[in-house]
């Protein structure tokens, strides 16, 4: 009992670490930008009527929507709130699955919760720009917590609870779990658990339900549909990173040689317990990519810019960390002192780097020296006060990676002046105002104000990504962005925008209209018409 509070204790403080400390969270920073709107619209439908994004939601085959519109209900709080509370749940859940993976090494729980809390440092996937620990509450960063705690349950023997696991994740993000659920189907064959094959069946059923059901999901998903050379030409424009072809080389060799450095740890540790996940899910992230080059670049597939494939290379790097961490510890305890501090120092190179092959000398330097540390924590806890030193030289990651390491994994945005200019739309606009932000180009702000003020904004950079789900949006997406090119700040044609059906121009200060009075100005910010 006491094991397994203490268990509980270091993944309940790994957990708020990773959150509050490094790698991070943000909040209507990235996707949630999208996710929110598209929440609200479905919680009111009266409102964002006229934004292309939130109204037409492609939710249908999740249940993301689902659940957090119900913890909302029975909770009355807010979608953040729902949302952030999930988002550590599963955080929780993943640390958990890793540490219970490592469990299966030969390790003891010591040395497989400092596995848990090299890996907790996450880790930047390039290419198809993914995370390890997602740094926003959205179904992806939900379906990757579960998968990885299914992985460590499946390599505890249980599988059964494995594939609850993994179904779970298929209903937040089925896309995130298929190289999960391709080994998971031939390990339940060969050890005849055919039992297993009803959970991902129900999955399936539940799915197919839930989008027969979903509100305002006027844009079907069409699975079979292809690629013309017009949607392929938009896509290499707004979301290069579905296309592998457009990866730059070192991004690609970055994942060969993570892959070797798996297979070498594997090979160095050599797991009893476990190693079929181990070795299958970093060898089926590798082949993703060529996959993904095939099904999408040759044989143009549509669905492929949904279902990203090479996504699956966020494995390859997660295997990496976890069994070079593992190898690490056991060349440690065999006081190859110079072997354990290599592979530490490959360990601490994935959060101190995105692209290993561009790391910066200081950063380099730091890894060495927290590895240093490492292996003297490990030795030192032999002695009962050791214990401390390791504890503390596991948590030193996390605050000299942002601190000496000066490793910004995302910005810090300053959105005062988003904020009171979407209290002046919530509070002084109808609720079926069309706003054009005139001078953000592909900036955020656009994006943050839809999720903020609930009014509907004509076409923004962010909203393009959504045509990764339609050659109906993409077209409409850059229709739009092409009709307001020009007419934003030209007097003689900016009337033009209310023709569209645009209400309110905001532009910058720095494009204030000479011959125009404002509806609204602050710091920031110029609203024109009414």
């Amino acid at each position: 009992m006491r094991d397994r509070l203490a268990i509980a204790a270091g993944i309940l403080a790994l957990t708020l670490l990773s959150y509050f400390q490094f790698p991070g969270h943000t909040y209507l920073a990235s996707d949630t930008e999208i996710y929110v709107p598209m929440l609200e619209h479905i919680w009111d439908p009266s409102s964002l009527v006229n934004d292309p994004v939130a109204s037409k939601p492609h939710l249908a085959y999740t249940l993301y929507d689902e659940i957090a519109i119900s913890l909302r209900w029975l909770t009355g709080r807010s979608f953040q709130a729902v949302l952030t509370g999930q988002q550590l749940v599963f955080r929780a859940a993943q640390i958990l699955g890793v540490f219970l993976l490592a469990g299966s090494l030969p390790l003891t729980r010591t040395m497989s919760m400092l596995v848990a809390s090299l890996f907790t440092l996450g880790a930047t996937i390039v290419g198809p720009a993914v995370l390890t620990f997602e740094y926003e509450p959205v179904p992806r960063a939900f379906a990757v917590g579960l998968v990885f705690l299914a992985i460590g349950l499946a390599a505890q023997n249980h599988l059964m609870l494995a594939g609850v696991a993994a179904a779970g994740a298929s209903l937040y993000h089925a896309p995130t779990v298929f190289p999960f659920w391709a080994l998971y189907f031939w390990l339940s064959w060969h050890r005849r658990e055919y039992r297993a094959f009803w959970l991902p069946g129900a999955v399936i059923l539940v799915l197919l339900w839930a989008s027969r059901l979903q509100p305002g999901a006027a844009e079907n998903q069409v699975f079979f549909a292809g690629v013309s050379s017009e949607l392929e030409r938009l896509q290499r424009l707004r979301t290069p990173y579905c296309w592998v072809s457009t990866w730059r080389m070192d991004v690609i060799w970055q994942y060969i040689l993570l892959w070797i450095v798996s297979v070498a740890a594997y090979w160095r540790v050599r797991p009893k317990a476990g190693g079929f996940f181990l070795i299958g899910l970093p060898l089926i992230g590798i082949a993703s990519v060529p996959m993904s080059y095939v099904l999408l670049e040759k044989l143009k597939w549509g669905l492929i810019p949904q279902f990203q494939p090479a996504r699956a290379v966020l494995f390859v790097t997660a295997f990496a960390v976890i069994l070079a961490a593992a190898a690490g510890v056991w060349a440690a305890e065999r006081k190859r002192w110079a072997e354990s501090a290599v592979w530490f120092v490959i360990v601490l190179a994935v959060p101190a780097s995105a692209r290993m092959f561009s790391i910066g000398l200081g950063q380099l330097a730091l890894a060495g020296s927290l590895a240093v540390a490492l292996c003297a924590g490990i030795y030192l806890q032999r002695y009962r006060w050791g214990m401390v030193v390791l504890a503390g030289v596991a948590i030193a990651p996390f605050f000299l990676l942002p601190g000496t390491g000066r490793v910004l994994n995302y910005p810090e945005l300053n959105t005062r002046g988003v904020e009171d200019l979407a209290r002046f739309a919530r509070t002084s606009t109808a609720k079926n105002a069309v706003f054009l932000l005139g001078d953000a180009g592909p900036g955020p702000v656009p994006s943050i104000f839809r999720a903020l003020s609930m009014r509907a904004v004509y076409v923004d950079w962010k909203a393009g990504g959504q045509m990764n789900y339609s050659e109906t949006i993409a077209e409409e997406w850059w229709r739009r962005w092409r009709e307001v090119d020009g007419l934003r700040f030209d007097p003689a044609k900016i009337g033009r925008l209310r023709e569209l059906g645009i209400d309110y121009l905001v532009v910058g200060r720095a494009h204030r209209l000479k011959d125009r009075a404002p509806v609204y100005e602050d710091d920031e910010f110029v609203v024109y018409f009414e």
